[in-house]
């Protein structure tokens, strides 16, 4: 699945005000935004709970429909839950939904006693109540978080500096092999790591305060 082109760097609303205009369906711009900013946690945790590819890109599209179906219904109040827990439990029943489409296993011989306790993906996972997913939404969570704010700030510095802090911190080189690998000196490099860090901090601060 190929990710649909990024909105500019200021213009991923706040989550409230997205969800809010995402109640008017005819709305293509706010839907667009929503499926740039999610579609990727949904299928990323599709993927670890144990589906192929192609079943991850169903579960991404039919989340999509229901959150379409029931975005009306949702209300951003603390007491009935939040807008995160909300999509894991719609993310968590369309995966379910993948593994009972998966053709019956065919019969094969007894298992070996080492195999007795475990169980075959598709009938431990079959039941939404059964898939233990929390751990694995958070986790996916706080790296799509990461994801969107490095596309927000990406904007806001020269490429030069992203591609030093994209060096030392996402491909974790030292400081000094980077500075010899463009004919920097250190200063340069770690004043690049430092502003864009600083940005990354900020942004990352905001999107965890406005989604609700």
């Amino acid at each position: 699945m190929k990710p649909m082109p990024n909105p500019a760097a200021d213009s991923i609303p706040t989550r409230q005000s997205l969800l809010a205009r995402m109640k008017d369906w005819s709305d293509q711009k706010s839907w667009q935004d929503f499926f740039n900013t999610y579609w990727r946690l949904i299928y990323g945790v599709a993927l670890h709970a144990g589906l192929n590819r192609s079943e991850a890109e169903e579960v991404v599209q039919e989340t999509v429909l229901s959150v379409a179906k029931k975005i009306r219904e949702f209300k951003n109040d603390p007491a009935l839950g939040s807008f995160k827990s909300w999509l894991m439990v719609i993310t968590r029943r369309r995966i379910a939904d993948q593994f009972r489409q998966r053709p019956p296993r065919a019969e094969g011989p007894a298992p070996r006693p080492d195999e007795t306790a475990r169980t075959a993906t598709i009938e431990r996972m079959a039941d939404p109540a059964s898939l233990q997913l929390d751990h694995i939404w958070e986790e996916q969570w706080e790296q799509n978080l990461l994801r969107v704010a490095l596309e927000n700030i990406k904007n806001r510095v020269s490429p030069k500096q992203f591609l030093l802090f994209h060096e030392q911190v996402l491909k974790e080189a030292p400081a000094p092999k980077v500075a010899k690998k463009y004919g920097l000196n250190l200063a340069q490099v770690y004043m690049a790591r430092y502003r864009v860090s600083r940005l990354l901090k900020k942004e990352l601060r905001r999107l965890r305060e406005k989604t609700p």
